[in-house]
């Protein structure tokens, strides 16, 4: 089945940047003498706090980030995480930024009553898919503590790559397999937060959907090698009643609604379900009102399960969410288990009453 993709763009203030710099533009460049600053100041910051800023925690720090602007995957990446890691015994917990919230007082823990107005739309999904305690905030260093004294032992940074101060232990990038590192110049050129070299340095690189044949681009003349992840669709759940709905109850043309960074990658799995979709994208981290979703066509509504949990207290009967979960392969899961003990075992040695 094809797609159409009609981008809401008065909602969609990012999309021209993004467009930019996942695509062929050239107007950017202009923008050469601001990279430049930025290359420079960003690395002035970086050598200052992790001389006499950085704190490393008792427990260990898994950090989920990446290195480019806009959605590249991280939130299914860090629920898979939190699942294996309590089949193996932990008790992880999650420290977010908690970007769109606005909670009454930070470092902030969610409870079953938080809305992603106070927690923000992917810590608030975390928290509702995997039931563990879930910190947000600026401070991941507070983040951290609070998660300590909820009986937390591993702690999971959903994004914060580049928050040098938050001392880790493994570090884990996220590429997006489709849009790949766009083209490869740093903010405001384009996309990228560091430069590539910075893959080289992390534990794991895991491109998510990878195209086929997809490389990641040489660094010094080595390859750069990646894990990859598949994005696994899961039953399409009703909003206002929480029930699975079955493929074929759904007529073939529906309206997308995605306010992620990536807005292509939810029509592409939609697609693969045989929809045809109109899409309706929004900014990342979008507040839905109910006048967002005053379509012409009359056709059943499908989003994102982030986007859902800001939609639930005016959402209509032909409304759904699409759930997705992140496959990787065995072999990753096995040495990272292998590296966290050996983690463990070094951390226990540094903080002995821990």
């Amino acid at each position: 089945m094809s797609s159409q993709s009609s981008q809401h763009s008065a909602s969609n203030p990012q999309g021209s940047w993004l467009a930019a710099w996942y695509g062929s533009a050239r107007w950017t460049f202009w923008l050469l003498p601001l990279m430049w600053v930025f290359i420079v100041l960003a690395g002035l910051r970086r050598f200052w706090v992790l001389r006499y800023q950085k704190k490393d925690l008792p427990t260990p720090v898994i950090v989920v980030g990446n290195i480019s602007v806009g959605g590249t995957g991280k939130t299914p990446l860090i629920i898979a995480l939190v699942k294996r890691l309590q089949a193996l015994g932990y008790h992880p917990g999650v420290m977010s930024r908690g970007y769109g919230g606005e909670a009454p007082a930070y470092p902030y823990l969610l409870t079953t009553a938080s809305t992603a107005k106070e927690a923000g739309d992917e810590p608030l999904a975390i928290f509702q898919q995997t039931n563990v305690p879930v910190a947000v905030g600026a401070d991941r260093i507070a983040n951290g503590k609070l998660l300590e004294d909820q009986g937390c032992d591993i702690l999971l940074s959903d994004d914060g790559l580049q928050h040098y101060r938050l001392g880790r232990d493994i570090e884990i990038a996220v590429v997006d397999g489709q849009r790949g590192l766009g083209n490869g110049w740093r903010l405001p050129v384009g996309p990228l937060r560091e430069s590539v070299t910075r893959l080289k340095t992390v534990d794991w690189v895991v491109v998510n959907s990878p195209a086929v044949n997809f490389v990641l681009p040489a660094v010094n003349g080595e390859t750069l090698f990646f894990t990859p992840m598949q994005i696994q669709p899961g039953e399409l759940i009703q909003l206002t009643s929480g029930k699975k709905i079955a493929r074929a109850d759904l007529p073939n043309q529906i309206t997308a609604v995605a306010g992620i960074g990536n807005p292509q990658r939810f029509v592409n799995t939609l697609a693969q379900l045989g929809f045809q979709v109109q899409l309706h994208a929004f900014s990342d981290h979008h507040h839905f009102v109910a006048d967002d979703f005053k379509f012409a066509n009359g056709l059943p509504i499908v989003m994102t399960e982030k986007d859902a949990v800001k939609c639930r207290e005016f959402a209509q009967d032909n409304w759904f969410y699409l759930p997705v979960s992140a496959e990787l392969p065995e072999s990753f899961w096995l040495a990272l288990a292998q590296k966290l003990e050996r983690v463990i075992a070094r951390k226990q040695s540094r903080f002995p009453l821990k």
